[in-house]
């Protein structure tokens, strides 16, 4: 615990922990102040990302990148989980399929181009384990045929059409997530020496012991998931007042927000030329989104949401997630990377923001 406090005193961005409180009590005194709860909830969240990355690479350090990327992956999804349950039951479907695509191009191609650039920044070409890249961009490729299948039924126009695509989206998201049990089976147990990491990383400096990074993890998360319920019930409101549309905030803003954690850890690791950490949390935590948690909302809408929710995304969606994904495919086959390559993912998600923000902020069409 004193390595943990030494830390925070030492670290002035951990300063900014004391913007927790002051954005929960905000929170409950002024819930009308949207602008201002959107500002310190970013914030507040940029402090808990990085504590997050301290305690993460402290797990990694002890079980192996591979575990430690999934980790780092599955409770930095909790949060957009958590996020995208309290917008179910508002009836916010457009947001959170927004923000669902948003985070699977985020992290395929900002989180991933932003870790090859710094790393590439540091050290003239990176390797990495391009088993592991193969297999996320495999799982992104069958889940974006997966969310291509319930818009050709709609593009048919017949009797039941809306029924039928719900049936078929109920079908499609258990179908994803036993791919996903299945792709866990496969990397963590029956074939995982395919996926074990190479050391050629350099120390990162004293990491946290076992026993308190683990407790650590589980505390922030939870911050985070509450900082971040409060940055989603503001932000509908900031955005109205900053000019923004709805898919910009859930594709872009919330998604960006909602990875902030993530990223911390996946840039730190490729700062430390750990690159197969930071694909594992980049890529993992996008084929999670897309065969884990989507599929879940889906199955939880039955019981939280106003109606069920289907897998009909609004086309542009679609096809930036099938781009981000044959676009990973391509970057993940070598193994090998440099700066350029991290620079030209960022290019695309660029193109990606900049047309999403060109919607007018009244448009409210099918995402």
């Amino acid at each position: 615990m004193n390595l943990l406090l030494k830390e925070i005193r030492h670290n002035p961005l951990l300063w900014l922990l004391v913007f927790v409180p002051v954005v929960t009590v905000l929170a409950q005194v002024r819930p009308d102040a949207h602008t201002l709860l959107f500002v310190l909830a970013v914030i507040a969240i940029i402090p808990l990302a990085s504590l997050l990355s301290h305690a993460t690479e402290a797990v990694a350090e002890k079980t192996g990148d591979a575990i430690g990327g999934l980790l780092n992956a599955t409770l930095g999804n909790l949060t957009e989980l958590i996020i995208a349950i309290a917008a179910l039951q508002a009836g916010e479907y457009m947001l959170v399929k927004a923000s669902i695509a948003g985070a699977i191009v985020t992290n395929s191609l900002f989180m991933l181009g932003a870790s090859l650039l710094l790393g590439g920044l540091k050290y003239p070409t990176q390797e990495y384990n391009r088993a592991g890249g193969r297999l996320y961009s495999a799982l992104l490729l069958m889940a974006t045929i997966a969310l291509l299948s319930p818009s050709a039924i709609a593009d048919l126009d017949f009797a039941g059409e809306e029924s039928a695509v719900q049936r078929l989206s109920t079908a499609l998201a258990i179908l994803l997530i036993a791919a996903y049990g299945l792709s866990l089976v496969f990397s963590m147990k029956t074939h995982k020496e395919l996926f074990a990491s190479e050391d050629h990383g350099e120390a990162a400096g004293p990491a946290l012991p076992i026993g308190i990074a683990v407790p650590t993890l589980l505390v922030v998360t939870v911050l985070v998931a509450i900082v971040s319920e409060i940055f989603v019930e503001s932000v509908q409101k900031a955005a109205e007042t900053l000019g923004m549309s709805p898919a910009f905030v859930g594709f872009v803003v919330v998604a960006l927000v909602g990875a902030a954690a993530e990223m911390a850890v996946a840039f730190s690791a490729a700062r430390h030329n750990r690159l197969d950490l930071s694909v594992s949390i980049a890529l993992g935590s996008a084929s999670q989104i897309a065969l884990f948690v989507a599929p879940v909302l889906v199955l939880l809408s039955y019981i939280v949401g106003p109606h069920p929710m289907d897998l009909q995304f609004w086309r542009g969606a679609v096809t930036m997630v099938m781009i981000a994904t044959v676009v990973t495919c391509f970057v993940t086959n070598s193994g090998r990377s440099a700066w350029f390559i991290g620079a030209l993912l960022l290019f695309i998600y660029a193109i990606f923001a900049m047309t999403l923000y060109m919607i007018p902020p009244g448009s409210h069409g099918p995402v």
